[in-house]
């Protein structure tokens, strides 16, 4: 079985699928969707990629993709969305990648599942949210519509006011009820593998922005009841094949999901659980 592994930089990441999957059995070619292109001629599949002469992959597995502009990044999805419309099974495809990326399109979509979230409010315009912020009657958190590891967070306590949505929101208020504590942060990552929790840790912070990449430590913790069942779901609402589920604990003990990553990082969960992930990735990308 072919898979086409696309990752921008070589990491541990990418390494240790790489050598899951060949134990697996699978022919592996490993490279950017930035290198691959379009030929659309007579004879051709349409979609060339890097080390396989014109052929197409019986898998893509989409580990990471590059920034760029807007015209760039578009182009690359379209290549996912031609794989999968040339019979290619892309994990994960462009349609759960652009629903992940985009935290109104999941916050929408967890919503519409009836999957408990935060409430959520996201506008062009500047009134609208004052508005909606006004009624809530709590802090709220202003997140950038695109962003992880905890980049660009800000709690708005009180009459604070909303921030300027050019500064570091691209123009876009993605406003949400905080849910979390006033004491001992924490919230949960769990990583979910078809319609599995295969793995699931805490986060905890200094402060109320938990992120590994934000100072937070990890400990595992069990990967099941209510918070494998919120993390599958959420994983089938935006049709990831696999994904990182982040959920956040209310004072009175009720989880709620905050974010689906289509492309999640496992270094800091591989660390303090006994389960090979990559392992579990690679099994289930391979029986596809």
């Amino acid at each position: 079985m072919r898979v086409a592994l696309f990752v921008e930089d070589p990491d541990w990441h990418s390494r240790r699928l790489s050598a899951a999957l060949r134990r697996g059995g699978a022919e592996l070619i490993v490279t950017s969707l930035k290198d691959c292109r379009f030929r659309i001629e007579a004879g051709a599949s349409g979609i060339d990629i890097p080390g396989l002469d014109g052929a197409l992959p019986d898998i893509a597995f989409v580990r990471t993709i590059s920034n760029g502009t807007f015209e760039q990044v578009t182009f690359r999805l379209s290549l996912l969305h031609a794989l999968r419309e040339s019979g290619v099974r892309v994990v994960n495809d462009a349609r759960a990648i652009e629903r992940c990326v985009d935290k109104s399109m999941t916050s929408f979509l967890l919503h519409r599942a009836g999957i408990a979230t935060p409430a959520t409010f996201v506008s062009e315009e500047a009134t609208a949210a004052e508005a909606w912020r006004a009624r809530q009657r709590s802090d709220i958190v202003a997140k950038p519509l695109f962003g992880s590891q905890g980049r660009g967070l800000r709690r708005i306590v009180g009459n604070e006011a909303l921030p300027d949505p050019m500064d570091g929101l691209a123009g876009v208020f993605y406003l949400q009820r905080y849910v979390g504590r006033t004491a001992d942060w924490h919230d949960y990552r769990v990583f979910v593998v078809g319609d599995a929790a295969v793995a699931a840790m805490m986060r905890r912070g200094a402060s109320w922005i938990t992120n590994v990449a934000r100072g937070g430590s990890c400990e595992a913790v069990p990967a099941r009841g209510r918070l494998a069942e919120l993390a599958v779901a959420a994983g089938r609402a935006v049709g990831a094949a696999y994904c990182g589920v982040d959920l956040i604990e209310s004072e009175r003990g009720e989880l709620s999901v905050l974010e689906v990553n289509s492309m999640p990082a496992w270094k800091g969960l591989q660390g303090v659980t006994e389960v090979d992930i990559a392992d579990r990735i690679a099994r289930h990308v391979l029986a596809l």
